[in-house]
């Protein structure tokens, strides 16, 4: 069992109680008997080995209280400037050095995963964007991001970005190990970082701070309290970051409402707010889209069972193309699995709470939408019953873009496998491309957009004039990952009022310019004399 406390200047901290992790695969066998052996021991004073020993738990991280949180803060503080002074090309060895690291606990990484219930497949597409984030061309090009120098005549001109300070990250409870891992690119911008471990999910996050991060950061000399690690209340560390005049940056991620609602109190207590937000991704297809390629595409919806923030929510389609791609998509759904996570072919999770499911599909059902596919609860083995944890992929045909948007299904995330495919009204193509196009850029959300088709005009089009989210793919798969190219970052309710693509070590610093002169006269300067 692996056993983690909090993490404060590069050494072990005692908590006020633990929170464990049982593994994903006893929930599906016997979710009962798990959630109260869960319950049973965070209740006990002194669990001893009973924990250890139980098959069921695969670990455990120390719940941190008021004085830990603010010790990681104070840590932090302290490291701050002397990391900050580090000249860059030192600290941008970390992302290699990191990549490397991730490379050789590969495998026990994904097992991590898997155990707290990630399926395999995705799992591994986790993974692939963690390295493509830390690849030799993504690093090379925040290298040059971060500073540029320019000569002018007699002078030296630089453009650069200095680290903000220190920065709080909270990651989510769908990916918070994968989110954590983030944290090595706000070091190498210069900040010094303290991450709150989710209490749901803590141990995936607290592993790739003390296994991956910490070792990588102790072998390029960044000072020890550079990165804090604390698990605790969400409420309660969130209003200590707040408060405390140590912290420059708040790194939120998590529902829209709450996020929008917490950038007002970062702004009010003077603190940078650094948003990612939901999704509510949108997927386009035109008429001459290749068919069986953007099926693809638009089933990795219920990848996960669509609890990914960056998972297609809704697809338009051009009417010529409508039939073709519901028959594909049916066929692509049925490839769409539940089981247990360790399961090669896997791709569904688990949905706790589905009543809201089956209520958004009932009020686009009585507003004249029809059911494709999917639409019941399954067990494991994709059996068909009233009480099981399972959703199969559903499909549901809304006729029309006018008025599609009454329905909740397609104006918000729904964090289910469920997709709502709207079949454009009939239109000459430059009148129907417009529509589509105004329809993308006034969606609310605003993370990614992907769009299908081979007619370069339409492509030009969607190119030049979508302004909505923060990565648009086109002809390509909707979740997966390319070098320089953001992995998240948007929009309207996905980025808040600054939302942008997110690169966090861009939106963890600030630009700077400097002007060196040599044998300059500051009167001619001014006056041109």
């Amino acid at each position: 069992m692996r056993s983690y406390y909090s993490y404060i200047q590069g050494r072990d901290v005692e908590g006020t109680g633990w929170v464990y992790t049982v593994s994903a695969g006893s929930l599906l066998e016997d979710v009962f008997t798990s959630v109260s052996l869960k319950r049973a021991l965070e209740r006990s004073p002194d669990p001893g080995s009973d924990a250890a020993q139980h098959p069921y738990v695969i670990g455990r991280v120390a719940v941190a209280g008021d004085a830990g949180i603010d010790l990681a803060l104070k840590a932090a503080a302290a490291a701050a400037p002397a990391w900050a002074a580090v000249p860059l090309e030192r600290r941008m060895r970390l992302g290699p050095l990191f990549r490397e690291r991730v490379i050789r606990h590969r495998e026990e990484f994904l097992d991590l995963l898997v155990a707290e219930g990630h399926p395999l497949r995705l799992a591994r597409w986790q993974l692939s964007g963690l390295l493509e984030t830390y690849g030799e061309e993504s690093c090379a090009w925040y290298r040059r991001c971060m500073h540029t120098t320019f000569r002018h005549g007699e002078r030296r001109l630089v453009v650069r970005r200095q680290p903000d300070g220190v920065v709080c990250l909270n990651p989510p409870q769908n990916a918070p190990g994968q989110s954590a891992a983030l944290v090595v690119l706000m070091l190498m911008a210069g900040n010094a970082v303290v991450v709150r471990a989710p209490r749901s999910i803590a141990l995936s996050t607290m592993y790739v701070l003390r296994e991956l991060v910490a070792p990588v950061l102790a072998e390029a000399g960044v000072p020890p309290g550079a990165l804090g690690a604390v698990c605790g209340n969400p409420a309660q560390t969130i209003n200590r970051w707040l408060d405390s005049p140590l912290v420059d940056d708040i790194f939120y991620i998590g529902g829209s409402e709450e996020g929008l609602r917490f950038q007002q109190r970062c702004v009010a207590a003077g603190k940078k707010p650094i948003l990612e937000l939901a999704g509510n991704d949108g997927i386009v297809v035109w008429k001459d889209a290749d068919i069986p390629l953007a099926a693809e595409a638009v089933s990795e919806a219920f990848y996960g069972s669509g609890q990914i923030c960056m998972v297609p929510n809704y697809v338009i389609v051009h009417p010529d193309a409508a039939d073709a791609l519901f028959a594909e998509v049916k066929d692509r759904a049925r490839e769409v699995r539940p089981g247990h996570p360790e399961e090669e072919d896997v791709l569904l999770s688990p949905v706790r709470r589905s009543e809201r499911f089956f209520a958004l599909l009932r009020e686009a059902l009585d507003a004249g939408a029809e059911l494709v596919c999917g639409g019941h609860r399954t067990e494991a083995d994709g059996t068909r019953s009233q009480t099981g944890v399972f959703l199969e992929p559903t499909v549901v045909r809304v006729n029309g873009l006018a008025g599609s948007r009454d329905l909740e299904m397609v104006r918000r995330e729904t964090f289910f496998p469920l997709l709502p495919v709207i079949v454009a009204e009939p239109a000459e193509d430059g009148q129907l491309l417009d529509r589509l196009i105004d329809f993308v850029n006034t969606n609310e959300y605003g993370l990614r957009n992907s769009l299908w088709a081979r007619d370069e005009t339409v492509v030009d089009a969607f190119v030049q004039r979508v302004v909505n989210g923060g990565l648009l793919k086109v002809n390509d798969s909707h979740i997966g990952f390319l070098p320089c190219l953001p992995t998240h970052g948007g929009t309207g309710l996905s980025g808040g009022v600054h939302g942008e693509a997110n690169y966090p070590i861009l939106k963890t610093s600030h630009l700077q310019g400097v002007g060196i002169g040599a044998g300059v006269s500051p009167r001619s300067t001014v006056f041109g004399a």
